[in-house]
């Protein structure tokens, strides 16, 4: 069902000084940079090994990450899985009985298509599930 952890999903407060840390501090490589109005955040994507870190800045307090920050403060936000065919792991976590967040994709960083399982389903974390744009 998935090949690979993609990213690990993490909440800022400040996307500059969170690219001084992980950029200059810890030497990741801004690999995409964009701002996904059906999701309210600006999203930088950086290359660590064969997956990423996906840094999230809320654009309003009332998107999911603007909740989150308000909630949890800064830090992990969720989790992605690549897989192949987000349409045939979304029939295979359904059947499991696992709580979906989204019944169908949506388009995410890059164009991807992805989806969300509920914390409550996942052991307390947000799991998204991606497919790279083709």
């Amino acid at each position: 069902m998935f090949g690979r952890i993609d990213h690990i999903g993490v909440a800022v407060e400040d996307i500059d000084a969170a690219m001084e840390l992980y950029r200059d501090g810890l030497g990741m490589r801004e690999q995409h940079r964009e701002t996904v109005e059906g999701f309210g955040v600006e999203a930088v994507l950086l290359e660590v090994g064969d997956g990423h870190v996906e840094l999230l800045r809320p654009l309003s307090a009332e998107s999911a990450v603007g909740r989150f920050l308000e909630r949890n403060g800064p830090g992990i936000h969720h989790v992605a899985y690549q897989t192949d065919d987000i349409d045939s792991a979304l029939g295979e976590v359904r059947a499991a009985g696992l709580r979906l967040i989204d019944e169908e994709p949506r388009t995410g960083i890059r164009q991807s298509r992805v989806a969300f399982l509920h914390p409550k389903a996942t052991g307390g974390v947000l799991t998204e599930l991606v497919e790279a744009a083709h």
